[in-house]
């Protein structure tokens, strides 16, 4: 399955990141935990050099916890912070607060020694699309939260969020567009919903991930749908089918409506706890 995606903004998103990270000291950067690398511009590294950097694995409670765990070490061995995190239900987001304080410890050791004191760390969050960032900022952001508005001569036109008085987060999320060198990387992001399942072939994306969890996640189908492990995956799916009464006229078994309810129960975890790549 050949995926591709060229949004025309890219360019201009880019552009426009760079000019923003002039302004922070903080890259806060959302990765989806069942995808932690698929779902990551490896140019952000590029972008953000000599910042401090955070690394949010979102949706961590769809993902196995084991490999949440395993995915934390990696990337805490390559030099960053990183919090296990749920933007929807708020799980995490206590840890953040502190994690911030540790990433940005020398800055804020700099500001003092220059006589700087009580200067709120400003902060960025990048993502790629659908990994959570609007949903990340309202939460974390709370209700409570006051645009502090326009700061002359610094931010013209950019609204900052002032989160307590330690942190401001610049309102507008980075957008990053994830790099389709290798087409298993499309593959998974078509698995977790962040590329539009209109422009998909979803009745063989659903065999493609039938494959996938028989082989990593024995059981958990047999356990929801009653399939036998021995089958193929056509087979598999056609057994989903008959189990959630997926039918056309005559019997006829609706593989498209199954493919359907097989990703619905993915994407929100009724199959179980699953991350699509391994750190180990």
């Amino acid at each position: 399955m050949n995926i591709q995606w060229y949004p025309g903004h890219m360019t201009k998103a880019k552009r426009q990141m760079q000019e923003d990270i002039k302004l922070i000291d903080l890259i806060i950067e959302l990765v989806d935990a069942r995808v932690p690398l698929s779902s990551r511009n490896p140019d952000i590294d590029e972008l953000g050099k000599n910042k401090a950097r955070l690394i949010l694995l979102n949706k961590s409670d769809l993902s196995d916890e084991r490999q949440n765990d395993a995915w934390k070490n990696y990337f805490q061995e390559k030099g960053f912070y990183v919090v296990k995190v749920d933007s929807r239900s708020g799980s995490g987001m206590k840890a953040i607060q502190a994690a911030i304080q540790e990433a940005c410890k020398e800055k804020t050791e700099r500001d003092r020694k220059r006589g700087i004191k009580n200067r709120p760390i400003r902060a960025m969050v990048v993502g790629i699309p659908n990994v959570g960032k609007s949903t990340f900022i309202n939460t974390f952001a709370g209700k409570a939260c006051a645009k502090t508005g326009n700061k002359p001569g610094v931010t013209k036109g950019k609204q900052w969020i002032r989160l307590n008085k330690n942190v401001e987060l610049l309102d507008t999320p980075g957008i990053l567009w994830p790099k389709f060198e290798d087409q298993n990387v499309g593959v998974r992001l078509a698995f977790v919903g962040s590329i539009k399942d209109d422009i998909l072939n979803m009745e063989e994306l659903a065999l493609m991930l039938i494959e996938f969890l028989k082989d990593r996640y024995s059981g958990l189908l047999e356990e929801r749908y009653g399939i036998t492990p021995e089958g193929t995956s056509v087979e598999n799916l056609g057994e989903i089918a008959r189990a959630r009464g997926c039918l056309k006229k005559g019997d006829e078994l609706d593989y498209t409506k199954a493919s359907g309810i097989l990703f619905d129960d993915f994407r929100s975890g009724k199959i179980g706890r699953v991350t699509l790549e391994w750190a180990e």
